[in-house]
């Protein structure tokens, strides 16, 4: 059976797991991982005052069962193998990771895949704010991979994102694809306000054109258009259970070139009625 790290004493305090890798843990027995210390507020606890844990990561999978939604930073920089969490997450889940795979079958808290690399994150619940976005002080957001929320998520997806794909099924924030210099950002839902300020190059895709916000002022209308790429990625969300609604792949989508504050080579597209 895979490593699989159970939650026995649930907490306010926040338990940071940075320590707990894959790379790490696989060579290591069950009571080794326990013996790992782990950051519990201003102090540093072995792992196993709060998880139980049993089994083995040989096989390159690890499973976190419980309500981990104070415990943080599962998954930062993981490089190859599986992780799941069977339940909710906390913050900066998957930050950092350049290869490997992530899946949440709860919510997520801010900064999921936060920095990223590669690899890919699936969350089946809601996700928190700055979903693949640059941490503050930093000049780049996620470089590589993918990010899956089947649910909403909030504010500034994708801040500062320099490649890769985002995907929100949900109910999406404020200011999607926020100082965005590549990449793509695909929403499904109704959406918040501001998309796109300060972007320099990259696409952010609204499917409900109904609930679409304005564009802010620097940016202009540039006629419809049925974009290739589109039907790639939809058609390879499909193949990974992501929820897309029919007709999508036959639908115009009106075009917005911007932001003209900057480089003015991004796009925003908002399917037709």
């Amino acid at each position: 059976m895979p490593l699989t790290i159970r939650l026995r004493v649930k907490t306010s305090i926040p338990v940071e797991v940075d320590s707990i890798r894959l790379e790490t843990v696989r060579e290591q027995s069950s009571d080794q991982v326990k013996a790992t210390l782990v950051q519990y507020g201003n102090k540093q606890v072995s792992l196993g005052e709060f998880f139980d844990v049993d089994g083995s990561a040989a096989d390159d999978q690890m499973v976190w069962e419980g309500d981990c939604s104070h415990v943080k930073l599962i998954g930062c920089e993981l490089s190859s193998g599986s992780i799941r969490v069977e339940g909710n997450a906390g913050m900066h889940l998957g930050a950092e990771m350049t290869g490997g795979e992530i899946t949440v079958t709860g919510d997520t808290a801010d900064w999921v895949g936060a920095e990223m690399h590669g690899g890919r994150i699936h969350v089946h619940g809601n996700a928190g704010h700055l979903p693949g976005a640059v941490y503050r002080g930093g000049f780049k957001g996620m470089t590589g991979g993918e990010i899956l929320i089947n649910g909403n998520a909030g504010n500034e997806i994708g801040h500062a994102m320099r490649r890769g794909l985002i995907a929100v099924g949900g109910r999406s924030g404020d200011a999607p694809g926020f100082n965005m210099i590549a990449g793509t950002v695909l929403l499904f839902g109704e959406s918040g306000i501001r998309p796109g300020p300060g972007m320099k190059r990259g696409s952010i895709i609204f499917f409900d054109g109904a609930s679409a916000p304005d564009m802010l002022p620097t940016f202009r209308r540039s006629g419809l258009c049925q974009p290739t790429f589109l039907r790639t990625y939809l058609l390879h969300l499909k193949s990974l259970n992501f929820p897309v609604p029919e007709g999508l792949l036959e639908a115009s989508y009106q075009r917005f070139s911007g932001d003209f504050l900057e480089l003015g080579k991004g796009e925003i597209l908002v399917r037709a009625a």
